[in-house]
């Protein structure tokens, strides 16, 4: 038996990276998944045959996070489908190569309103339908940059440490309701996000990062999975470090 067999999912931005990391691992351990993207449709297809390889039933929705009428459609649409829903994972984010001299308002109100507006727009009507079920698992990606002074973008950190306010205030009220909130704090992973990032700070990474490298997108979702299944029983409000044993 799988962690997660029988669960009914949603993952956010899940056409690429750890999203589709999460797709796959989840569809694995036993989970239907349905999933959000925004550009790809090749990407999408992909995602949905991972989680098809698996034998398990996959949903794709063109929808940005940030259009709330469309979220709010698609959640029904995937409550009606499903049944239920049993576990919400908010990946979808973006970043802009940014230093806050240069930053514009454009770019701040473009990764604030993905970041934070986005995770509220998910998250709402998800939250109602697990108040009914009196059951539900809600897992929010934050990042280290959230957490220490690293050389990131102010308005990716500034999203991100929004992220576990969010995750640790929520996670108070939701539990009187049999549903658990956590968060991730991710390092740097070998994503298109990741990518983007300057030649000099993944240099930077290689050397205080103790496993030298980038983190590999399976290897959050691994971890992931344990941390939405009813294994992980009595872990609530919890922001857990996954960066390769990054500087201290």
């Amino acid at each position: 038996m799988g962690l997660l067999d029988g669960k009914k999912a949603i993952i956010t931005g899940g056409s690429r990276g750890i999203g589709r990391a999460l797709c796959s691992v989840f569809a694995r351990e036993g989970a239907d998944v349905a999933f959000n993207y925004n550009i790809s449709d090749e990407r999408a297809a992909a995602t949905l045959d991972t989680i098809q390889s698996h034998g398990r039933k996959g949903l794709a929705y063109r929808v940005s996070v940030v259009d709330r009428p469309a979220v709010n459609k698609m959640v029904r649409q995937i409550h009606d489908e499903f049944g239920r829903i049993d576990i919400l994972v908010n990946n979808a984010a973006i970043n802009r190569g940014d230093t806050f001299a240069t930053m514009t308002e454009r770019a701040w109100d473009e990764v604030i309103d993905t970041n934070i507006n986005g995770l509220f727009n998910v998250t709402k009507p998800v939250y109602k339908h697990m108040l009914r079920q009196r059951a539900g698992s809600i897992l929010n990606l934050s990042s280290i940059g959230a957490i220490r002074a690293l050389p990131t973008s102010v308005h990716y950190a500034t999203s991100k440490a929004a992220v576990i306010g969010f995750t640790k205030c929520l996670s108070r009220e939701a539990s009187a309701f049999g549903i658990t909130v956590n968060a991730i704090a991710a390092g740097i992973f070998d994503t298109d996000l990741s990518d983007a990032l300057p030649d000099r700070l993944l240099e930077m990474h290689r050397l205080w990062c103790a496993k030298g490298r980038r983190g590999h997108p399976e290897e959050l979702a691994e971890f992931a999975a344990f941390m939405v299944s009813e294994r992980n029983s009595y872990m609530i409000g919890e922001v857990v470090i996954i960066d390769g044993g990054g500087i201290t």
